[in-house]
């Protein structure tokens, strides 16, 4: 039996990872809430949960029960800062990394007084990083070199959220003081 001498398989040039922008800021938007914002909405649950104790909605009761525990930890809880890096290969934070082949564009956006920068994936999934002290237009400035500057147009679950916190501003709370 005679060895056969294989093809030496094609050599690819590695693309060299170059980090073109980083800064640290927050996971996320926070903003603390005072005693009378709590009250009010602790208020709103109490009232309806009894109007579902009536009608015996035991898991609705602890949806909305789980729900206001969650937001009321993530309003109380300052978030810890990461490290968000723009890469010439994609975007990285929190040790996860996304190529610029499943981005399809980006946009700036405020929240309580925050700068953020938005991303949307080639599958419609939305990811929210804030800017902190970093400047936006240099971010613009790199980004521009990848993805397209445009806005995404808001979904139902924005317009929903929109239009309750227009009717029920909890908000003015908060700034009446």
């Amino acid at each position: 039996m005679a060895v056969k001498e294989e093809e030496p398989l094609e050599v690819l040039p590695v693309r060299e990872v170059k980090t073109l922008l980083s800064w640290k800021a927050p996971a996320r938007p926070f903003k603390k809430r005072n005693r009378e914002f709590w009250t009010t909405v602790l208020t709103i649950v109490i009232l309806i949960s009894l109007i579902l104790l009536f009608v015996k909605e035991w898991f609705l009761i602890a949806t909305i029960i789980a729900l206001t525990f969650v937001y009321y930890v993530l309003s109380t809880v300052p978030p810890d800062d990461l490290e968000y890096t723009i890469t010439s290969r994609g975007i990285r934070f929190a040790e996860a990394e996304y190529p610029w082949e499943v981005l399809f564009r980006f946009w700036f956006s405020k929240k309580w007084e925050q700068e953020l920068l938005n991303f949307e994936f080639q599958n419609g999934y939305r990811l929210t990083w804030v800017l902190g002290s970093q400047d936006k237009a240099e971010v613009q400035e790199v980004l521009e070199k990848f993805l397209p500057l445009e806005e995404a147009r808001p979904t139902f679950f924005d317009r929903a959220s929109d239009w309750i916190a227009k009717k029920f501003p909890l908000e003015s709370l908060e700034k009446s003081q």
